[in-house]
């Protein structure tokens, strides 16, 4: 099955989350995502079972719904992966849109000789 860049994007953006912030609530990081709090939760739950995440009670008090949330060995090394390839693919996006830009600016030129930004 082929990873979409939906796909890619989130898993990036918890990993990167994650990463930042250990203590993070599965609220403030659907907040900070943009993600519905099930959504959240069930893409964490993802990483929990390929094994790039590790959750585990941070306190001992009656909030036992509050983890702290570990990238593992396994979790680093996908991070970087998806990391090289989200940049590569934001670079070719830039790119397309540099491209796009000069089409546009030499249509402008050629046809009103209107000034060009």
């Amino acid at each position: 099955m082929p990873e979409t860049s939906l796909d890619i994007d989130t898993r990036f953006q918890l990993l990167r989350a994650l990463e930042n912030d250990p203590n993070i609530s599965q609220r403030a990081l659907s907040q900070e995502l943009g993600l519905s709090l099930g959504k959240t939760n069930y893409c964490i739950r993802a990483l929990i079972d390929k094994g790039w995440v590790k959750a585990g009670n941070f306190r001992r008090s009656e909030k036992k719904h509050r983890y702290l949330y570990q990238l593992t060995p396994a979790g680093i090394t996908e991070k970087a992966r998806i990391t090289n390839r989200f940049l590569k693919r934001k670079i070719e996006e830039h790119q397309a849109l540099a491209e796009e830009i000069e089409r546009l600016r030499e249509e402008l030129t050629s046809g009103e000789g209107e000034k060009v930004l």
